[in-house]
């Protein structure tokens, strides 16, 4: 198993401290990511927390579905995006239109 959590569904008052406090209890917390809106500068719901151990991120997701200032929090395994292809938005280069 690996070391990092997806946090979501929590509310957009909560901060960084609130997750850190809510998390630290399993172990040593070596990056927490709150993802934020870049339009408004506020939290998505949703943060990435990545522990010093394995162990510690396992014991970790028995906060899933815990209830939050009204919201259950879903807690999972963080999941490795699939790399996007590189270029731009049009499909590369068609060659020339005649």
């Amino acid at each position: 198993m690996q070391n990092k959590l997806y946090v979501g569904n929590f509310p957009y008052s909560a901060t960084e401290d609130d997750l850190r406090a809510l998390f630290e209890q399993y172990g040593q917390i070596t990056d927490l990511a709150m993802i934020m809106d870049r339009d408004t500068g506020r939290p998505k719901g949703f943060a990435f927390i990545t522990f010093a151990t394995a162990q510690a991120a396992e014991s970790a997701l028995e906060q899933n579905g815990r209830d939050l200032n009204g919201r259950p929090l879903r807690v999972n395994v963080a999941m490795e995006r699939a790399r996007r292809p590189a270029g731009g938005g049009f499909g590369g280069d068609r060659g020339p239109r005649y």
